[in-house]
């Protein structure tokens, strides 16, 4: 059946395909062309293609294909209600939901919006939990505004969810959205130096559930790299044994061994590229005891941007992993980043990566 991966651009969707020794990729598109594809998933359920899109006609939407990209019916109404008096501006991920529930979906955005779908993505309804959370006059914010750009669900309970939003923190669920508890306990905020751990506020770039050990999370935050666990209520910061920096965007984990992980770090807040030039992909196989660079075959030099969603992991044995930068380059490593080949070049700024296929 061979591996696919979704590529989403400023300038529409890619799909680089290969066989399982992913060694030789093959590009096609772009679909949707024109439009900015934040980040684009499969549904494992169906077969339905989702991305989420925008272009400086429109505002946030979502694009669905049933056909495998051939043709894209565009979402019409998602929209925050008008006594909240915010506007929605941005979609920045989608999540399909838990096996047990066909139909359901989840999708963040910016302001700070998250949006649940139960019928294959026909029609959304905010999640009033996030949207009147007791906490959010506190949140502030980030570079890329007060989005909710990361979703995760827990396999073994499809009532229990996590987001993480910039710059307010993560968030669980454990009764399907009715309410949602911070957690971000011992994470650090240091840009607010008169509390630097506070109870919301922290800046999470990207939080991963592992699929095999549930209560496992991992994050790359603006101020550190962290291990969870027992789902978040507590966080330990992994970032000072062997990481050239605290700072970065991306994070990838090995879907069949939740001791393994995968970052790259940048130089820090004010000059985020790749540090000292050199495209680095540091690795843990210790639960982030010890960090290890991993980047044979990646180029010597290069002042790289790799944003948060430009990353992924395949489930084959040897596990693939996978990431995307600003430059329109796809780099591959199907060798649990034992070595790295790249598999697409010359694209438009890569804005997300998502294997839709793999195995």
């Amino acid at each position: 059946m061979g591996v696919k991966v979704l590529v989403g651009t400023r300038k529409g969707l890619f799909f680089l395909t290969s066989d399982d020794a992913r060694r030789d990729w093959h590009v096609e598109g772009p679909a949707l062309t024109g439009w900015e594809i934040m980040h684009a998933a499969q549904d494992p359920r169906d077969g339905a293609l989702y991305a989420c899109s925008s272009s400086f006609v429109y505002s946030g939407t979502v694009h669905k294909s049933t056909d495998g990209g051939e043709t894209w019916e565009r979402s019409e109404q998602i929209g925050l209600p008008e006594e909240s008096g915010l506007t929605l501006e941005k979609l920045w991920h989608i999540r399909p939901g838990h096996p047990d529930r066909p139909n359901e979906l989840w999708l963040g955005g910016t302001p700070a919006a998250l949006f649940r779908s139960q019928d294959s993505g026909e029609t959304w309804e905010p999640v009033e939990g996030i949207l009147e959370h007791p906490t959010r006059e506190r949140w502030q914010p980030g570079a890329g505004g007060l989005c909710c750009h990361t979703i995760q669900l827990d396999p073994s309970d499809p009532d229990r969810l996590v987001v993480a939003i910039s710059a307010a923190g993560a968030f669980r669920t454990d009764d399907g959205g009715e309410t949602w508890h911070p957690k971000n306990k011992d994470v650090a905020a240091d840009f607010y130096p008169d509390d630097p751990y506070p109870e919301v506020g922290q800046c999470v770039h990207k939080l991963l559930v592992h699929p095999q050990k549930p209560e496992r999370y991992w994050q790359q935050n603006h101020c550190g790299v962290y291990r969870s666990d027992d789902r978040g209520d507590n966080w330990e910061r992994l970032d000072k044994n062997g990481l050239p920096s605290d700072f970065g965007f991306p994070i990838m984990i090995h879907p069949g061994d939740p001791d393994t992980a995968l970052v790259i770090p940048e130089e820090g807040a004010v000059n985020r590229v790749t540090v000292g030039g050199k495209l680095g992909v540091y690795r843990t196989r210790d639960a982030g005891a010890t960090w290890a660079l991993a980047s044979d075959g990646l180029p010597e030099e290069a002042w790289s941007v790799i944003l948060r969603e430009a990353s992924a992991s395949d489930s084959l044995d040897p596990a693939g992993f996978y990431f995307g930068t600003q430059g329109g380059k796809v780099f591959v490593s199907p060798t649990e980043g034992d070595d790295w080949l790249c598999a697409a070049s010359d694209l438009p700024p890569v804005l997300s990566v998502e294997v839709a296929q793999s195995g």
